[in-house]
């Protein structure tokens, strides 16, 4: 395996996303990979992440599985896609048509449902068949790149990427001088020969091993991306092309019309229009980081949690606020932990650690307990006492 270190030029930061990544880059072994390595023309790592930079998507169609296997307890919820249990569990299908960044479609098919982002030149749907409604966002004449846009096909803004090539942005984006970069065997990624880069924390106390990403040896486009648990021979997190068509997808494919009796919300780039929130986006602006790059750990108020789910918390929990069923399973699962930061419960995976304080917050990352123990034991967000004294009112 070649291994070379980032230069000054190509240093990122790396997630507070990371725990995006590992809760939603999501794993498994429904994508399957060919055991002879395709003969590629040779590249250096540096050569790779070159061919990433900057890249402009061809036109294709193609389906992705996302999967994942944390070694969580069995938790309620896992039929929804969007649910935070389905982020942590699970696997589901995504189908995509893509012609550009102004014409493109997204379809998350559930059970009896599905989810659909579209993208039409100046207009985007987002539209939800179990609730029959409908977001539509006007976008003005030749904006390409539209923010707002971008969020109303995530679902919310702590949702996973949806595809290899939102998987493989975020990680390159975030990366920095704490990573190894190297390049490993070639593999057959939906029957295209691919390259495979392979970035890994230098520090011990992440529990990342490697992140290991396909790049299409043709296109330059990112197949998969699968994130590895340290030591473990099959990934914990996964999400990838089963099969792909770089051919241009025809145009009724970004038509859309709002079913009968839909509930149609429009929507502005300003986020005024019906003066709502597109369906599914979260509030916003209730998320803190403790610490950097391979240890950022995401601090949260407990009702981040149900929020996502929806539900209401069940009685004797000892947490404050609505936690509902999804963070009574994990509870049944986790160990009471207590040092000089205070008291509350840790849940612990090959990949995430989870701590939910007794004072209402939760500390989540791709990382050690220790990490999460002295992320503790700083000064709590000011979410944290909104979150306390609401639920002191109730």
């Amino acid at each position: 395996m070649k291994q070379v270190n980032l230069s000054r030029r190509t240093r990122w930061a790396v997630p507070a996303g990371a725990v995006v990544v590992v809760g939603g880059v999501l794993a498994g072994s429904m994508i399957t990979v060919a055991s002879a390595a395709p003969s590629l023309p040779a590249r250096t790592p540096a050569q790779l992440l070159a061919s990433l930079a900057g890249k402009t998507a061809p036109a294709m169609t193609g389906t992705i599985v996302e999967t994942s296997s944390l070694g969580l307890p069995s938790l309620p919820g896992t039929d929804n896609p969007t649910s935070l249990s389905s982020l942590l569990t699970g696997s589901h299908t995504i189908r995509v048509w893509y012609s550009d960044p102004t014409h493109f479609r997204v379809a998350v098919p559930q059970n009896m449902s599905e989810s659909d982002v579209i993208r039409n030149g100046s207009s985007a749907w987002l539209w939800e068949s179990t609730s029959n409604t409908v977001t539509h966002l006007a976008i003005p004449s030749g904006t390409a790149k539209v923010r707002h846009a971008k969020n109303i096909t995530r679902k919310a803004s702590d949702a996973p990427p949806m595809t290899p090539q939102q998987a493989a942005n975020e990680i390159l984006a975030k990366v920095g001088a704490t990573t190894t970069v190297s390049s490993d065997t070639n593999v057959t990624v939906a029957g295209q020969a691919a390259y495979q880069l392979v970035l890994a924390p230098r520090s011990s106390s992440s529990l990342v091993g490697q992140i290991r990403i396909a790049i299409d040896g043709a296109n330059d486009v990112p197949l998969r991306v699968q994130v590895f648990a340290k030591d473990a021979e099959s990934p914990a997190a996964q999400v990838g092309f089963t099969s792909i068509s770089f051919v241009e997808p025809a145009a009724d494919n970004f038509a859309f019309t709002p079913p009968a009796g839909a509930k149609v919300e429009p929507q502005s780039l300003s986020g005024s229009g019906s003066g709502k929130k597109p369906a599914g986006v979260s509030p916003a602006g209730s998320a803190y980081t403790v610490g950097k790059d391979w240890l950022t750990v995401a601090d949260l108020p407990q009702s981040v949690l149900s929020s996502v789910t929806g539900n209401k918390a069940t009685a004797g929990s000892g947490l404050s606020g609505d936690t509902g069923p999804i963070i009574s399973a994990l509870l049944r699962s986790a160990t009471p932990v207590s040092g000089s930061w205070g008291s509350g419960r840790l849940l612990t995976t090959s990949l995430i650690s989870m701590l939910i304080t007794n004072n209402g917050r939760v500390l989540v990352g791709a990382v050690t307990p220790s990490v999460l123990y002295a992320a503790a034991g700083q000064p709590a967000p000011a979410h944290t006492s909104a979150s306390s004294s609401s639920s002191s009112t109730k």
